[in-house]
């Protein structure tokens, strides 16, 4: 089911790219209703939508068919916050959304794995962990900017995923009291993503109680712009073998970057061995 909801987003987005002829800076779309290709409970589509329409990122929405799917179309302009993202020294990576679909796609995973919390680094407008919380499990967004977790703080009203500002590599992950969480590392590894996921996964490593028991879910890219990792994975493979971590599946899903690319996000899914 996982692979053919991806499967089916990426083709969609495909589809909207060729059709779409505004001028926004980023765009994305959410199927209107559940239906065959979008099999979604209509509960959680719904607090999807809501996410997205509440959220002031984007500015204009309107409904379009594309393809088959009675779809809603967002636009938004992360200027703004992007601006603000990279002027923290120790920013790993500027603000950059994954698509709303994405995000629920990925956390659907994670759940499906078997983990129970989410722990989203880095994480932009927490939609990942909101997501997580849309799928009951409990969830934890860790991100840097201040005007950022502001606007999380906004859209957690509803769904309330515990956004906190700081920097996730000084994190003190004990006080979550974690069981089985798999962590979500905002960033390509060629911009600043290793770094980022490094001092977390060295502060986890510390954790008795959560050795064996931890997933990781990295971001990465194809794209021939960026230097290529020799141990592959969409640029984490020297990460993840020297980390000890056990590879699970790569799932590719659209954002906000890759609307005009040919090559999606690679979302590398990885636990701790």
């Amino acid at each position: 089911m996982i692979e053919e909801l991806a499967k089916n987003l990426v083709e969609l987005k495909k589809e909207f790219a060729q059709i779409y002829n505004g001028k926004s800076q980023i765009q994305e779309v959410i199927p209107k209703s559940p239906s065959e290709l979008f099999s979604i409970n209509k509960s959680h589509l719904e607090l999807l939508h809501q996410f997205v329409s509440s959220n002031p990122i984007y500015y204009n929405s309107f409904e379009q068919r594309i393809d088959s799917i009675d779809c809603v179309v967002y636009e938004g302009d992360i200027n703004k916050y992007w601006l603000n993202s990279i002027q923290h020294g120790s920013s790993k990576a500027p603000f950059s959304p994954t698509w709303m679909m994405s995000s629920y796609i990925a956390a659907l995973f994670s759940k499906e794995l078997g983990y129970s919390e989410v722990i989203d680094i880095g994480s932009g407008d927490g939609r990942i962990a909101y997501c997580a919380k849309i799928l009951d499990m409990e969830s934890y967004s860790i991100e840097i900017d201040d005007m950022l977790v502001d606007l999380q703080n906004t859209l957690a009203s509803t769904l309330d995923f515990h956004p906190f500002c700081s920097d996730a590599v000084c994190f003190d992950y004990s006080s979550l009291h974690l069981s089985k969480p798999i962590f979500f590392i905002g960033g390509l590894a060629q911009m600043g993503g290793v770094s980022l996921a490094s001092g977390v996964l060295k502060s986890i490593q510390s954790l008795s109680n959560l050795k064996n028991k931890t997933g990781w879910v990295f971001a990465g890219t194809l794209s021939k712009k960026y230097t290529p990792d020799p141990k592959n994975q969409a640029g984490w493979g020297t990460l993840i073998e020297e980390n000890n971590l056990k590879y699970i599946r790569s799932i590719s899903l659209p954002a906000a970057w890759t609307f005009r690319e040919s090559d999606d996000v690679q979302y590398i899914f990885a636990e701790s061995n």
